[in-house]
């Protein structure tokens, strides 16, 4: 009975979150008295799927083939499927990502498995499978029994910390039967020269606080300093200040950094939704009200225009020493 952990890649290439994702698979096999099975889908060298091996995976099914170098939700749900049925395994884990949360779905169908997602943390218990999560936009933690035989989860970004384990990977060539590949990428414009919000441990944020989108130069050098993404909340994105791309909440992006730097925002509750799981945020408002103090672990009372140059001014003396 192994746990499987579908592992992204990126042109060829694992990042944090995949390894985040096998430390993860890892204890929760430990828990289940089990081995942990890695699928890979796409072209990836061999070296590079034996890095699983070192984050607790002790065996990769890798699926080549060059129809998948883009996500069709079909054809990797009857991949991940296949390679389950043929590991035996009785849970399997995937991000809660853009990808995940379009393949998690569709296998919890095939595979008649109750559905965990967005989890931030191991099982409460694995006999009855009981999971942990945060409910009612974050306000709250709601345990849910999965009692079907599989059980598909999905793990919430930088929720968990990466461990290695120096351990080894068998790698073994699998080719299942997928039928039509019915996807077809035309043309892909990826943006370059800029930290993606998804994947930065550090994110600078700014509100309606800040003003205008010309006072957005603190933002960006204290970004650029700490080497962080940028992000906004909804109203500031609305307003055409700062691209969609770039808005947090509870209907833009869900982030969960080590650090969440929030100048100039308010803390209404959707956005609290989509930055709540950061490890520390660090809040700037001018109203000691405000409701991002309740959910920050540091509080400036301020003006986040004359606060950020201060902040930017220690950053390089820090930064000198």
């Amino acid at each position: 009975m192994a746990v499987l952990v579908y592992t992204e890649n990126w042109d060829g290439k694992f990042k944090k979150l995949s390894f985040e994702l096998v430390s993860y698979a890892s204890k929760v096999a430990e828990m289940l008295g089990t081995t942990i099975s890695a699928v890979s889908i796409g072209n990836v060298d061999d070296d590079e799927l034996a890095k699983l091996g070192n984050y607790g995976a002790s065996k990769v099914v890798k699926v080549e083939g060059d129809g998948y170098s883009s996500l069709d939700s079909q054809v990797f749900t009857n991949i991940i499927a296949q390679a389950a049925e043929k590991e035996g395994a009785k849970v399997v884990i995937l991000s809660h990502n853009n990808n995940g949360k379009a393949l998690a779905p569709r296998l919890s169908v095939k595979l008649k498995a109750a559905l965990g997602s967005a989890l931030v943390e191991l099982p409460v218990s694995v006999e009855p499978f009981v999971v942990s999560k945060k409910v009612f936009s974050g306000k709250a933690a709601g345990n849910v029994a999965l009692n079907t035989e599989v059980k598909v989860l999905t793990l919430a970004q930088n929720s968990f910390e990466v461990v290695e384990s120096g351990g080894n990977a068998a790698i073994e060539a699998f080719t299942p039967e997928v039928g039509e590949v019915k996807t077809i990428v035309k043309d892909v414009q990826k943006q370059t020269g800029k930290i993606l919000l998804n994947d930065a441990e550090v994110v600078v944020s700014g509100g309606r606080g800040m003003k205008s989108a010309d006072n957005w130069g603190s933002i960006e050098e204290l970004a650029d300093l700490l080497g962080a993404a940028t992000a906004c909340s909804r109203p500031v994105s609305d307003e055409g200040w700062r691209p969609h791309e770039e808005h947090t909440g509870q209907t833009g992006k869900i982030i969960a950094p080590n650090l969440y730097i929030a100048a100039g925002i308010s803390g209404a509750i959707q956005h609290l939704a989509g930055v709540s799981s950061s490890k520390c945020l660090v809040a700037i408002n001018t109203d000691a009200d405000a409701p991002i103090f309740e959910a920050a672990d540091y509080g400036i009372v301020g003006d986040a225009m004359k606060i950020l140059p201060d902040f930017i001014n220690a950053v390089k003396e820090a930064k000198a020493k």
